[in-house]
C-alpha cells in the first residue's frame, strides 16, 4: 500500500469515526492511524520510535489487561502483537 499523497485531504467523517475515548482522553489506534497514513502498523510503530523525541509524552501508551479484554469484546479481533 502506497503512502497517502500530503496534498490528499482525508475526509472529517473518515477520521472523527476512529476516535475512541478511553481514560478520558481521546485517541487513535495504531491500525487506524496506519491505515490512514497508508503504511503498516509496524513501519508507523517503528518510525514513532525512531523519532520519539518529536512525540509529546502522552502520545502513545499500553491498555492494561482490563482494557485489552474490554476492547476485545468490542471488536472481536484485537490481538496482542510484540514488536
Amino acid at each position: 500500500m502506497m503512502a497517502n499523497d500530503l496534498t490528499t485531504a482525508i475526509p472529517i467523517e473518515q477520521i472523527s469515526g476512529k476516535i475512541l475515548l478511553i481514560r478520558g482522553q481521546k485517541v487513535m489506534l495504531d491500525r487506524d492511524l496506519a491505515e490512514l497514513y497508508g503504511v503498516e502498523v509496524k513501519q508507523l510503530k517503528r518510525a514513532v520510535r525512531r523519532n520519539i523525541d518529536r512525540f509529546p509524552g502522552d502520545f502513545m501508551f499500553e491498555f492494561t489487561k482490563e482494557e485489552q479484554s474490554s476492547l476485545r469484546y468490542q471488536f472481536g479481533a484485537f490481538k496482542k502483537v510484540d514488536v
